[in-house]
């Protein structure tokens, strides 16, 4: 496996203020995408292709108010595979962003690995320590954003997710399909009260 680092973040342009009412270290909910935020029809890069999962900007409200901020860590095959572009992903990403801003739900900053390793063209074709299962987008959000990644928490739906999330430390993950994001938000409104929550962890 090749010592790749993460590229560099989409960070939102509410970030600092965001930031500012939140001392580190920072607990942070990272998300995945396909499956998390929008439906997963398939390599989904154009707002046209986009169906929002039912209940995520409720999540993402639940977040804020318990103190977490939320961070989107994705795996992006379609530009090892040559479907899209950096700049296509780029310009989605801003945009999914502008669709959070505008609901009150800001996200803090999407992290994405375009890495493939056996399916990537050219440069893309390589065994990342990014694309998770590996824990590499966890650990550099971290480093980016002061986060206790001990005290986070991860929603995603595949087994890649949570087997990355444990990696790099995050003590609580939720695979969709065992549990909804009733079960999360009420995890993250204990979290808020100080109570122990009923999830088990």
């Amino acid at each position: 496996m090749m010592a790749i680092a993460p590229l560099a973040p989409y960070t939102d342009p509410a970030a600092p203020s965001l930031l500012r009412t939140l001392p580190a270290p920072r607990k942070a909910l990272f998300l995945d995408r396909d499956g998390v935020i929008n439906v997963n029809h398939g390599y989904v890069h154009t707002p046209e292709q986009t169906d929002w999962v039912a209940g995520i900007f409720e999540l993402v409200e639940h977040a804020h108010a318990a103190g977490f901020v939320p961070v989107v860590v994705t795996n992006q095959a379609g530009i090892a595979r040559g479907y899209y572009d950096e700049a296509q992903f780029e310009r989605y990403t801003c945009w999914m962003h502008e669709c959070f801003a505008q609901r009150g739900t800001p996200l803090l900053a999407t992290y994405h690995c375009p890495h493939h390793p056996e399916a990537g063209l050219g440069e893309w074709k390589v065994a990342c320590g990014c694309r998770k299962p590996e824990p590499g987008m966890l650990l550099q959000a971290s480093r980016d954003w002061k986060l206790d990644l001990s005290l986070s928490v991860l929603v995603g739906d595949q087994r890649s997710d949570i087997e990355a999330a444990g990696r790099a430390g995050v003590r609580t993950a939720f695979l969709l399909g065992d549990v909804g994001f009733g079960d999360v938000m009420r995890w993250l409104d204990a979290r808020s009260g100080g109570c122990r929550p009923s999830v088990s962890e």
